[in-house]
């Protein structure tokens, strides 16, 4: 059992810390319907593999801008052998009262691609982005167990999402940034003599790439002076040193906006031959990497051993969490899909003290019950079966 303190802590709502109550899914990925009532800000979720649990935290992670955490196509989301859309919705509690959010696709007409759906208290959304207003997410699965060995482009969408939970309009950015940069490429390679037309789009992609670098150098200056205050030697989790490596981070750090705005418009005019030769623009937000390394080592996190590594990342994102607290006053829903199962009995039990002292609501998933045994009386443990759930604890 967790201690009595920090039960305490775990059952504290209130300010500014939203709970989902109640979450209704409809002809989603597995679950032909399902009506979900939660009660605690703790969530255990256990069963089998493939029974259905990781699909009610991607229910969840539609909540925050973006295809969710398995970054799926919308309709993949629905349920095989249902009509081709789907519904989530959730009873949202926060500060200021109760309040529902809904998300899904209607079925497609034929030869047609449904278009995402977004409610608020019944009224539409222009986009995910307004969920933000009542409900931040971050998470954990499985999938950025490789994270700190990986590409720069699996690191950089790692602090993406961390971004979005901070700044919802990011993602536009970043997308309009991709856009502007694949105009570029294609204007080099086809009519590299067009200067007024390349001028113009280097402007916008200068203004854009400067936007999305800024953004990304204060959330990480902000996780790293975060790291540091909050920094605690006896943690299973070590802490991680943080920082962003590339041409243009360094350049958004020496100059004011404006100027760097400037520079980099030049670097991208200089840079036209070398570019048309790549095939691609080599200098910019998408050339940037997190770089992450082991604190207490002082050695880079990939390498670290396996072990150290999950406790690394596990530490990262509990402090992203605080940190999107802090930024957005928005206690961050957190979504941890099968964490428990790879930490060993003391760090599994370090991980259950350090959620209690979270003001956020977190949902796990695990295979087996006993994992979540000492949260008896702490948490909802709740058994998944295929398209069904039992309570095991209240």
């Amino acid at each position: 059992m967790i201690g009595g303190e920090a039960q305490a802590r775990a059952s504290q709502g209130g300010g500014a810390a939203p709970r989902v109550r109640r979450l209704i899914l409809q002809d989603f990925r597995t679950y032909p319907a399902l009506d979900l009532a939660v009660s605690r800000p703790l969530v255990a979720l256990s069963g089998e593999n493939g029974v259905g649990k990781t699909n009610l935290l991607e229910g969840l992670s539609l909540f925050a801008p973006g295809r969710g955490l398995r970054r799926a196509e919308l309709a993949e989301m629905a349920r095989h052998g249902g009509s081709g859309g789907f519904a989530v919705s959730a009873a949202v509690e926060g500060p200021y009262g109760e309040h529902r959010l809904g998300t899904g696709i209607e079925p497609p007409h034929i030869d047609e691609r449904s278009a995402r759906l977004c409610r608020v208290d019944g009224a539409p959304a222009g986009s995910p982005a307004a969920f933000s207003e009542y409900l931040r997410l971050v998470w954990l699965t499985p999938e950025l167990d490789g994270l700190f060995r990986g590409t720069p482009g699996e690191r950089r969408r790692f602090l993406d999402r961390l971004v979005l939970a901070i700044h919802p309009e990011h993602g536009a950015r970043v997308a309009a940034l991709e856009r502007a940069l694949r105009s570029r490429n294609r204007v080099l390679e086809t009519d590299p003599a067009d200067s007024r037309w390349l001028e113009a789009i280097e402007r916008e992609v200068a203004e854009l790439g400067i936007a999305v670098a800024l953004a990304r150098h204060e959330a990480v200056e902000r996780l790293a002076a975060l790291i540091v205050a909050t920094r605690d030697d006896a943690s299973p989790f070590p802490f991680a040193m943080v920082a962003l490596t590339g041409e243009l981070d360094d350049l958004v750090a020496a100059h004011p906006a404006v100027d760097a705005e400037d520079r980099y418009r030049a670097m991208l005019r200089d840079g036209r031959p070398r570019d048309r030769a790549a095939g691609r623009t080599l200098v910019g937000p998408q050339a940037s990497d997190l770089a992450v390394r082991h604190g207490p080592k002082d050695v880079p996190a990939a390498l670290a051993s396996t072990g150290e590594q999950k406790a690394l990342l596990v530490g990262l994102v509990l402090a992203q969490a605080s940190l999107v607290a802090a930024m957005s006053g928005l206690a961050p829903l957190v979504l941890l899909d099968e964490v428990a199962a790879h930490l060993d009995p003391g760090r599994r039990r370090g991980l259950f003290e350090r959620l209690a002292t979270l003001r956020s609501q977190v949902w796990m998933t695990g295979a087996d019950p006993a994992l979540f045994a000492e949260l008896a009386g702490a948490a909802n443990l709740l058994h998944v079966a295929p398209g069904r759930i039992e309570r095991l604890s209240t």
